[in-house]
């Protein structure tokens, strides 16, 4: 049985602020706003080419706002990708690769500045993060592993 993950739900503080920043700073298709009643809220977002939304709002999460960390974006060109959001005003970090040459660190204690030394895929990445405080993360990966 095929299990895909669909939504993730991302705490913000300020729902019309976060999809201010979603929709009109990064690109993001508005799929959704429904204002269901007061204090409760649902708005849903999806990223270009992506088959994962996120949803946030008002009543869906006890979270606190800006405590998600780690949320990943794959791209095939990382300074392509950064050089995008950057014309959008969004502020990225890097390109950066961990020292160990694996995924990442937590923090950026671990990072290596510029891309991988043989642009390899899986190797490479940036950061940025939403008024909230929410991190992103962009990877670069050009080839797929097997039975990606």
């Amino acid at each position: 049985m095929d299990m895909k993950l669909e939504v993730v739900i991302l705490p913000v503080g300020d729902v019309d602020r976060a999809k201010g920043f979603y929709v009109e700073r990064l690109g993001w298709r508005l799929d959704a706003d429904f204002p269901i009643n007061d204090g409760y809220r649902i708005v849903q977002v999806t990223p270009p080419g992506s088959e994962c939304s996120i949803i946030f709002g008002e009543g869906l999460t006890e979270q606190e706002a800006g405590t998600l960390h780690g949320l990943q974006l794959t791209v095939t060109d990382i300074l392509e990708a950064q050089e995008e959001l950057a014309s959008r005003g969004v502020e990225v970090s890097g390109p950066f690769r961990d020292e160990t040459g694996a995924f990442h660190h937590a923090g950026d204690t671990h990072r290596v500045p510029g891309v991988h030394p043989e642009r390899a895929s899986y190797g490479t990445f940036a950061a940025f993060k939403d008024p909230d405080g929410n991190e992103w993360f962009l990877q670069e990966i050009t080839e797929r592993a097997p039975g990606r």
